[in-house]
């Protein structure tokens, strides 16, 4: 992910690059976790998996709906500069909402609450405002590995996350063709994978959101539906969902290859005309599910 890495980096450690007067960063963490089983739990063949994440609204507009109400508020009281940051800005997050006490850096890199887990997305709030600081919270993942030993592709090392083999960045930041040795690992996913947050034990209990916003509009839909979509029907079925990132040639990638990994007679069809696509990634991915077993 080169945006990890070029001309953004350096700001990444700097937060008045993005706001000069930036004395503050407000941290915010928003519930997103439904009542819907866990992928872990779920098992119904011909079905899809998304990211928990993904099932609703895109997050980044209702959180920056969100945090604009509260800053109107806070104005209220007293001027101040500002700025909201949703995920897209240079800033480094996961390591403020620590300082600032939200949770710790799990060994599956997510941030995780001791009483709400990791379900939740982070947003901030650059400010001039001097405020007192909040305090880190100590690590409490102790000697758990589920994470590690749960991962299908071996991305979370006990020194890290290898995010090249992460299910997550195969399926929607990489843009070009999938290394075929992680294929066949990467399941009926999709789009972005759960599986090191489901056996997470501090979400074991995690608390469930209430907001209509992050209900899934369409719940492990099926393969077979999924790959008979168009191009504008992907547009209309996502417009304004986290899905759209993926664009329409790499979801129909993941698709093919979720085939491939279940491999059924009703399948093949479909799979033959997009083993003739113009689009070259797409008839990749296509032949090699139909190399699968798909008969």
């Amino acid at each position: 992910m080169r945006y990890l890495t070029d001309y953004r980096a350096d700001r990444r450690l700097h937060p008045a690059e993005l706001l000069r007067t930036a004395r503050s960063i407000i941290c915010v963490g928003m519930l997103y976790n439904g009542p819907e089983p866990r992928s872990t739990e779920f098992d119904e063949p011909g079905r899809a998996w998304i990211s928990r994440y993904a099932w609703g609204d895109d997050y980044h507009e209702i959180l920056k709906q969100r945090l604009g109400t509260l800053v109107r508020e806070l104005l209220e009281i007293q001027p101040f500069d500002y700025k909201i940051c949703v995920d897209t800005a240079p800033l480094l997050e996961r390591s403020y909402a620590r300082e600032a006490g939200l949770g710790w850096i799990g060994k599956n890199t997510c941030l995780i609450n001791q009483g709400k887990g990791s379900w939740f997305f982070l947003a901030e709030i650059l400010t001039s405002l001097e405020l007192e600081p909040g305090s880190p919270a100590p690590d409490r993942c102790g000697t758990c590995t589920r994470c590690i030993d749960a991962c299908p592709t071996a991305a979370i090392t006990p020194d890290g996350l290898d995010a090249r083999l992460c299910i997550a960045y195969l399926t929607i930041e990489l843009h070009g063709a999938i290394p075929e040795p992680l294929r066949p690992l990467m399941g009926n996913h999709v789009f972005g994978c759960d599986i090191c947050q489901d056996v997470c034990p501090w979400n074991r209990k995690s608390p469930v959101t209430r907001d209509p916003a992050f209900a899934p509009r369409l719940f492990a839909p099926p393969l077979d539906r999924l790959a008979a979509i168009t191009e504008p029907e992907f547009r209309a079925m996502f417009r304004g969902s986290p899905i759209e990132r993926a664009r329409y040639r790499g979801f129909i990638r993941n698709v093919c290859i979720a085939m491939g990994n279940q491999p059924r007679q009703e399948y093949r069809a479909r799979l033959e005309e997009l083993a003739h696509s113009k689009d070259a990634l797409i008839a990749e991915h296509a032949v090699w599910a139909l190399g699968r077993g798909v008969h």
